[in-house]
């Protein structure tokens, strides 16, 4: 493999030291400035409010992995076989729909709202069984099967104009590009894009910033990725903990870029490698996000 060139780098710094057994699903609710992420394996909801430091969870009742907010208030939890509204203020719960509760082996997984307001979600297996793992898209309140047979669906996310999404099967370290018709479903099947097969690391979850960049985190390698429009690496940001597992762009400006991290499967030897593993990691890249649209429900 030929040495890297023009790679542009920047060190990621902790954020919140919340030593999640899985962090996951950082998402930015620029109404009320907060940024949440979940912690799937321990059932909470945490949020950091940049402007203040404050930050602290909710403890939940199952496990969720992205809590994403709702074009008319509160915040829709992508859980392990429901969606819920969940007003954070309150605390409140409130059903919305089921998926999957005849299958008590898989849980949600990675989920994105597209730019046409509708949602993207994945199923695995609770113990990463091979082809238990599904994808869907919540378009106008109704449930839509995309793809199944996946292992670790991950890295959901979308061009700026809304005619591509991106996708991967971790499992097999591949970046799949997939067209999108102008109602934001898939056109034909999806197409190989940038292929970490052979690399350091897994491909785990992804963000796109406003030039249409995709920002992927590596499961093992300790780094969250910048690619372009090619799927060639452009960028690297290093973190001091080797289980980045997504980001999200933040803040006012949408430059700060958030990363989650993990300790799932870790010994009692890596966790004192890496004490502050599970932790929220955050970088400032100079580099502008995309807003994620609210999510509409019908």
């Amino acid at each position: 493999m030929k040495p890297e060139t023009n790679i542009s780098t920047w060190q990621a710094e902790l954020a919140v030291d919340s030593r999640c057994t899985l962090g996951e699903g950082p998402q930015w609710d620029a109404i009320n400035k907060r940024l949440y992420w979940c912690d799937i394996i321990e059932k909470r909801l945490h949020w950091l409010s940049p402007a203040s430091g404050e930050s602290g969870h909710y403890q939940l009742d199952h496990m969720v992995s992205l809590a994403t907010p709702l074009e008319l208030g509160g915040l829709l939890l992508v859980g392990e076989d429901r969606l819920c509204r969940f007003d954070p203020s309150s605390g409140n719960v409130e059903a919305f729909c089921d998926f999957e509760t005849d299958n008590p082996i898989t849980r949600s997984n990675d989920a994105r709202v597209d730019r046409h307001g509708s949602l993207w979600l994945s199923t695995m297996g609770k113990n990463a069984e091979k082809g238990a793992g599904s994808l869907y898209r919540l378009h106008q309140g109704k449930l839509h099967t995309l793809r199944t047979g996946l292992t670790i669906p991950n890295a959901i996310c979308f061009a700026p104009q809304g005619d591509v999404a991106y996708f991967t099967d971790t499992e097999q370290g591949v970046v799949m590009r997939w067209a999108l018709d102008e109602e934001g479903f898939p056109i034909g099947e999806p197409t190989p894009w940038a292929d970490f097969s052979k690399g350091e690391g897994s491909p785990d979850g992804a963000v796109v910033d406003e030039q249409g960049h995709v920002w992927l985190a590596l499961w093992g390698a300790g780094q969250v990725v910048q690619l372009n429009q090619d799927g060639k690496v452009i960028g690297r940001i290093a973190l001091p903990v080797s289980q980045p597992s997504c980001s999200a762009f933040a803040g006012p400006d949408l430059k700060t870029l958030y990363i989650t991290t993990a300790q799932e499967g870790f010994s009692a030897d890596q966790l004192a490698q890496e004490p502050t593993a599970g932790s929220l990691y955050v970088v400032e890249t100079g580099i502008k996000g995309l807003a994620d649209p609210l999510l509409r429900l019908k």
